[in-house]
């Protein structure tokens, strides 16, 4: 079976299952609680004043249940606040991807050949602009240098070795501590290994599904 590309499993964009589960139904909950709180009221008196019951409001604070949005209205009429405050926790909740060293997804990037390692360390979820954070590694086996074109603009950071490093009719010669920074839809890649073994660091933004 022919492995995926870089594009296709990456940039189509992430098809990675959500791991938010509940997590809108936790944060009304956390907004509804806190706002009761700083109005000193009890789960009684907030329930009676949005005409629901006790153990319904205490299921709503506690995330157990997933309110309707004529629900979620008469609590924030009731709390005097405006419908879109009781979403503003999940809103501004951000993704992390925590990657141990040594670790990460291995890939076969289009392009890739022998002796070039491509090891994802982590990728955003959602948003207006992605990020794919690579650790590359080029050793003496390389075969013929990969040339790259895709979207998005690139970051390249080098750690270990030196290179030269193309980037359409220009060719840099990156030591440890050289960094690139460019549009990744110009043609690009390694063009001949100085001192392998050579690792850097990839960087790669592009915009996000709309």
């Amino acid at each position: 079976m022919a492995k995926k590309s870089q594009s296709d499993q990456f940039q189509d964009p992430h098809k990675a299952e959500s791991d938010k589960d509940n997590s809108l139904e936790v944060a009304i909950g956390r907004e509804v609680k806190r706002f009761r709180a700083n109005l000193d009221m009890t789960v009684v008196e907030l329930a009676k004043l949005a005409d629901l019951s006790a153990g319904m409001l205490s299921k709503i604070e506690t995330g157990q249940t997933s309110p309707s949005l004529a629900t979620i209205k008469k609590v924030a009429e009731a709390l005097n606040v405006p419908v879109t405050s009781l979403f503003r926790q999940f809103e501004e909740n951000r993704d992390a991807s925590y990657v141990p060293a040594g670790q990460g997804i291995q890939i076969e990037r289009r392009g890739t050949r022998a002796g070039h390692q491509y090891r994802l360390l982590g990728h955003t979820v959602g948003g207006p602009v992605m990020a794919e954070p690579y650790l590359i590694t080029l050793t003496d086996d390389s075969d013929v240098f990969p040339v790259f074109q895709h979207e998005g603009i690139e970051f390249i950071h080098v750690l270990e070795g030196e290179v030269d490093y193309r980037h359409g009719d220009k060719v840099y010669r990156l030591a440890p501590g050289d960094s690139l920074f460019f549009d990744a839809d110009v043609m690009h890649g390694p063009e001949g290994l100085v001192s392998p073994p050579i690792k850097f660091l990839s960087i790669i933004c592009y915009p996000g599904a709309q």
